[in-house]
């Protein structure tokens, strides 16, 4: 009698065990099923943009190679515009937001709810970066500020043979008067220094 309640109490364990982790398994596939829909619901907002640049991105010539325009799949899809500014959903998957990566961080060129403002900013940045892509092919000089993104640029960064030597000048030139406020400096110390000596020596 006792060996039957045993078994009874071990298939009981046995079925309470793997009803557990079926019921595990059912919850993992359901959260996997909302992580999904969530993507697939990003995509799809996604794809309004695109729907909406169409146009613009078909009007870029052919020979242009600076622009993506393509979805990127992935946990957060994106729209990518170029190598560095692309539009994704914000955390309330609602919101659009049109961004950039600078050597100063990320900047976010446009945020809304609704489309169209979103696109019209990503319609202008195309049309900034193909003037700046005009004027370096023609050698001018792109004036600093000029497109809304851009940021300062690095004082540090490398201008050419004749700024380097220039601020080698300056910087020797730097170092030259600082020694010499240093030795003009310890020179009047002890010239001071020499003058109270006689001054305490000599009176009476």
């Amino acid at each position: 009698m006792s060996d039957g309640s045993e078994s009874s109490a071990v298939r009981n364990q046995q079925r309470n065990l793997a009803e557990a982790i079926r019921e595990v398994k059912n919850v993992g596939a359901d959260r996997s099923d909302v992580v999904v829909e969530l993507r697939d619901a990003e995509r799809m907002r996604l794809e309004l943009v695109a729907a909406e640049l169409k146009p613009v991105f078909e009007q870029v010539p052919q020979g242009v190679d600076i622009f993506d325009f393509a979805i990127s799949s992935g946990l957060q899809p994106r729209l990518w515009i170029d190598a560095v500014s692309h539009v994704a959903m914000g955390r309330d998957k609602r919101t659009y937001r049109f961004v950039r990566d600078t050597r100063l961080g990320r900047v976010v060129l446009a945020e809304s709810t609704d489309v169209k403002p979103v696109a019209d900013q990503v319609t202008r940045y195309v049309a900034e970066r193909m003037v700046e892509r005009e004027k370096m092919l023609e050698g001018a000089p792109i004036p600093q500020g000029t497109f809304e993104w851009q940021k300062p640029a690095d004082p540090s960064a490398d201008v050419g043979p004749a700024a380097r030597e220039a601020r080698r000048a300056t910087d020797w030139a730097r170092i030259v008067s600082g020694v010499y406020l240093v030795c003009s400096g310890a020179l009047l110390a002890m010239l001071g220094g020499l003058i109270f000596a006689l001054w305490q020596r000599f009176l009476p």
